[in-house]
C-alpha cells in the first residue's frame, strides 16, 4: 500500500492525478487550501476505490506546512510519494509587477514545493525510499511573454528538481518534474477562442492537453517501473515547444 500526498488536489490537474491513482493499491492524502467543497466532493467520489483523507493547508506558510506535515506523518507513518501540484498563475507586464504579485507567485508555486519537500523528505530519507514529482510548466523551460514571474517560478522548480535528484539519490529517492503545455483547466480560462486556436495550430498533435495526459505520466513516475528515472524534466505539450 502506497501513501501518496497530492498538493493542490482540488484543482484540475491535481484532482485528475488523484482519480488516476485511486484504487492502485494506494492511500491518497489530498491537500487543499481554499476549496473545501471541491476537496470534499473529490474525497466522496474516490472513497469507494481507496482510502482518502483531506488536509487543509496554506502552502505559503512554512509553519502551517510543518504542522500539517507532522499530522500526516503521525497518522500514516510512511510517505511513499509526494506530488507537488499546487500552483497559481499571473499574466502581467514586468512594469506592473508589485511586491505582493511577486510573493503571490513565488510563494504559491515555488516556496510551497520547497517546504513540503523539506518536511516530507525527512521521512523518505529515514526509510531510504520515496518518489517526489513536481508539477512545473513548459514556460519554466522556454518562458512566456506577460508571464515572467510565473515562468521564473516554474524554472526555479526545474532547477530545484535537478539539484534535489542529486542530493536525495543516495537515499533511494527519485525526484522528477513534469512540464505540462496548455492544459484544459480553469487556470487557462482567460485564453480567447482565437488564442486557443493559434496554440492548437502550432501543436503537432493538434489539440490542447487534458488533465489525464498529465495524470498518466505522474502515475507512471509513482510506480515501481520508474525506479531508475530521476532528475528528469519531462515535457507533456503535444510537441508545442519542439
Amino acid at each position: 500500500m502506497k501513501n501518496i500526498i497530492i498538493t493542490g488536489a482540488s484543482g484540475g490537474i491535481g484532482s485528475e492525478i488523484a482519480r488516476t491513482l485511486a484504487g492502485h493499491n494506494t492511500r491518497l492524502i489530498l491537500i487543499y487550501n481554499r476549496h473545501l467543497r471541491d476537496a470534499d466532493k473529490l474525497r466522496d467520489e474516490l472513497s469507494s476505490r481507496c482510502e482518502v483523507s483531506i488536509f487543509k493547508c496554506n502552502l505559503t506558510d512554512s509553519k502551517e506546512i510543518s504542522i500539517v506535515a507532522n499530522q500526516i506523518l503521525n497518522q500514516y507513518k510512511t510517505i511513499d510519494c509526494l506530488i507537488n501540484c499546487a500552483g497559481v498563475s499571473l499574466s502581467q507586464q514586468i512594469q506592473d509587477i508589485t511586491d505582493p504579485d511577486y510573493a503571490f507567485i513565488m510563494d504559491n508555486n515555488f516556496k510551497s514545493c520547497v517546504m513540503m519537500t523539506k518536511f516530507i523528505s525527512k521521512n523518505m530519507i529515514t526509510n531510504k525510499s520515496g518518489k517526489i514529482i513536481n508539477i512545473s510548466s513548459i514556460w519554466g523551460k522556454v518562458g512566456a511573454s506577460m508571464e515572467s514571474l510565473y515562468s521564473a517560478s516554474k524554472g526555479a522548480i526545474n532547477a530545484f528538481t535537478l539539484s534535489l535528484a542529486k542530493e536525495l539519490g543516495p537515499s533511494n529517492i527519485t525526484v522528477n518534474a513534469v512540464c505540462p503545455g496548455l492544459i484544459d483547466t480553469s487556470m487557462n480560462a482567460e485564453y480567447s477562442h482565437k488564442d486557443l486556436q493559434d496554440i492548437i495550430d502550432s501543436t503537432p498533435i493538434s489539440r490542447i492537453g487534458k488533465p489525464k495526459d498529465i495524470a498518466n505520466l505522474v502515475a507512471f513516475l509513482c510506480s515501481d517501473e520508474s525506479d531508475f528515472i530521476t532528475g528528469q524534466i519531462i515535457t507533456v505539450d503535444g510537441g508545442l515547444t519542439l
